[in-house]
């Protein structure tokens, strides 16, 4: 009897054992991988003492005025535009929230050195853990080598790292879809409900949640002959609860519909470089990587035996919407490459099985070298994304461009004084060295267009002589 009793104590004990030194693995994992990704990042981010592009400069001051006055600073900045004080919505909060951690200085007392370094280190954080999140998915998928395939993020595209690493929203945005798509395939449907709330306070681009859930109900419809209505219906929820739970209702209502109509319309009104469309010759050149990896994911397929899983059918949907999406507007190569190699890894993971099964029963000792030898086929295309997207960072305007003319206007001028600018996208370096200045434009030229065409049309005759 006492025998009996010891033996599922003693299989429990082994088992407990096991299992915190399997936590214990992960988190080393996790721990290792996220130092990696920040070096990455880090490599890339400093190859500039300035910012990559133009908007980080205004997502930082937002985080500093956050940091200073609360949740919902005053906005006075742009009353010619649909962004005006009285309607004024910041559609990146959470995002603005994150950044007020690092927003430690007073750019008029400093000449912007500590916002700038604040915001690089940010920059720096925030698509590592965007990283993290996909390693975290692949193995949730039993992914071989799960932590080999993330590195190789650095690999897909240089203008993805490029876009990774500006001050900007779109590094948490992919994080949040990432962990949609990690529940999603888990089935834990209630977990998009928050997410839904959260993707809402963090960036405007929150359809793509019910976007990727809609593939997924596809994919289970295709393929399990039933409606998957909760992968719909939490998100939904969530996002209704975040538009309406929310400091800036009702006027982000009006802002979203507002600011959604020139992107999807016709508006002649030019957006910024962003919203227009690479060359083909450009997209294979900054991101052959990525369309090599669909284009041998598409291959596994047709090698593999078995019948196409739902993991692998959801990966190759979101895939043609992004790259869809992509060829439309060069701003969403921050979603394309990272679902490319999502997709590759998930579609050639039965092969790499089979594989690893066959090898482990007659060269076992070739299954601990495939990590290293993964890793120096990676080599070289990982210095060349590097390289590259280091290259971009370094061609980025300097960091003080303005600084001493605003800071003197700051210091000489009343406050509210009224700035003319010819420029709209110049708006982000004026404000983020003299907030006590309001501007005639900025951010989108189409936000006061919206508010008033003729005022609109005025400003630019005048600016263009």
């Amino acid at each position: 009897m006492q025998i009996s009793t010891a033996a599922p104590m003693f299989m429990q004990a082994v088992k407990e054992k096991v299992k915190a030194r399997w936590d214990v693995q992960v988190v080393a994992t996790a721990v290792v991988l996220l130092l990696v990704f920040v070096t990455g990042f880090a490599i890339v981010q400093y190859a500039t003492p300035g910012l990559a592009g133009n908007d980080g400069y205004y997502h930082m001051k937002m985080g500093y005025l956050i940091r200073q006055q609360g949740l919902t600073p005053a906005f006075p900045y742009l009353p010619f535009t649909i962004l005006n004080e009285a309607a004024y919505y910041d559609h990146h909060l959470l995002y603005h929230i994150f950044l007020a951690l690092f927003a430690t200085g007073d750019p008029a007392l400093d000449g912007g050195l500590a916002l700038t370094q604040g915001a690089k280190i940010g920059s720096i954080i925030m698509p590592s853990f965007a990283f993290l999140a996909i390693w975290w998915l692949l193995r949730g998928q039993k992914v071989p080598y799960a932590a080999v395939w993330s590195v190789a993020l650095f690999a897909v595209s240089e203008a993805f790292l490029y876009r990774m690493s500006m001050p900007r929203a779109q590094s948490m945005s992919l994080l949040l879809l990432v962990l949609g798509l990690h529940w999603l395939l888990q089935k834990r449907y209630k977990w998009l409900l928050p997410l839904g709330f959260i993707f809402v306070w963090a960036y405007n681009a929150f359809p793509l949640l019910v976007v990727m859930a809609g593939v997924y109900a596809m994919a289970v419809f295709l393929l399990e002959r039933r409606i998957a209505w909760q992968a719909i219906v939490y998100p939904t929820i969530g996002i209704g609860l975040g538009l309406l739970i929310n400091p800036y209702f009702p006027e982000n209502i009006d802002f979203i519909v507002g600011h959604l109509l020139p992107k999807v319309g016709e508006s002649s009104t030019p957006v910024g470089n962003e919203w227009s469309a690479y060359r083909t010759l450009t997209l294979v050149n900054n991101s052959g990587v990525a369309f090599l990896a669909v284009l041998a994911g598409v291959l596994a397929l047709g090698w593999r035996e078995e019948r196409i899983n739902k993991p692998t059918l959801v990966s190759l949907g979101l895939v043609v919407i992004f790259g869809y999406m992509l060829f439309q507007s060069r701003r969403f190569v921050e979603y394309f490459p990272p679902f490319a190699l999502i997709f590759f890894a998930l579609s050639i993971t039965p092969l790499l099985r089979s594989w690893l099964g066959d090898w482990r029963l007659k060269r076992p000792f070739l299954t601990q070298l495939i990590p290293i030898g993964l890793l120096i086929v990676l080599a070289y295309p990982l210095y060349i994304g590097l390289n590259d997207a280091r290259d971009l960072m370094s061609n980025s305007k300097p960091a003080d461009r303005y600084a001493d003319a605003v800071i003197w206007l700051q210091n000489n001028s009343p406050e509210g004084t009224m700035v003319f600018q010819t420029d709209w996208d110049d708006f982000t370096r004026l404000f983020f060295y003299n907030s006590d200045a309001v501007y005639t434009a900025g951010l989108d030229p189409t936000f006061m267009e919206l508010q008033d065409e003729a005022f609109f049309e005025l400003w630019v005759d005048i600016t263009q002589g």
